[in-house]
């Protein structure tokens, strides 16, 4: 059953039905994060796309394009249905960092973040019922400590960067290594809950 925001607020009387909405992501953050708000996706079908960045193609417009083409492949199957989808890429200046699959992509990002400010930018995308697409982004500035090889190692350590954004999750080891941020927190965890929160209140509707 899939909640509206305002619905949730009222506790027990939170009991209607709405809308069927779709998440086209596996992510258990971004399920966790709707879920903070009262929403819960009445299906999750996460989209498989190629996210190799188009040459000099910048990191705002690749996080739109993804999260657009996410919700776009998935709408098909679930017609009538609201769909809603995201991409989050960790930028420093121009260059898109990878999701760290491996320890020596981890630490290449920990190293380029260390001491500096990068752009988390999250792209989001939802298909409406009747076919209209609408996407938007939203970025958050971080700026990371100078980061020791120790902490580096402990990081590692931890398995934290694995499959993440630029190597690292804010909601675990690595918030403390931040001494700035400017913007949403939930979008560096993986979705802005205040823009998505906005969306679904406006389009999700009662039967």
């Amino acid at each position: 059953m899939a909640v509206r925001p305002h619905d949730a607020q009222k506790g027990a009387q939170a009991t209607q039905t709405a809308q069927t909405l779709v998440l086209a992501s596996a992510s258990p953050r971004r399920r966790d994060l709707l879920a903070q708000i009262g929403i819960t996706p009445d299906a999750i079908a996460p989209a498989h796309i190629d996210e190799t960045p188009f040459r000099d193609e910048l990191p705002k417009p690749h996080a739109e394009r993804l999260a657009r083409e996410k919700a776009a492949a998935i709408a098909p199957d679930h017609v009538g249905a609201l769909v809603l989808a995201a991409d989050t890429v960790v930028a420093v200046g121009k260059r898109i960092l990878p999701k760290a699959e491996d320890e020596a992509t981890a630490r290449m990002c920990l190293k380029m973040l260390s001491g500096r400010r990068h752009k988390v930018i999250s792209g989001i995308s939802i298909v409406l019922p009747s076919g209209k697409h609408l996407t938007k982004s939203v970025t958050t500035v971080v700026a990371f400590k100078r980061l020791s090889d120790m902490d580096i190692d402990h990081y590692i350590e931890s398995g934290e960067w694995d499959g993440k954004a630029g190597g690292y999750a804010i909601q675990g080891l690595a918030a403390t290594y931040v001494r700035f941020l400017s913007g949403s927190y939930s979008n560096v965890v993986g979705l802005p809950l205040f823009e998505v929160g906005g969306w679904l209140n406006a389009h999700l509707k009662q039967n």
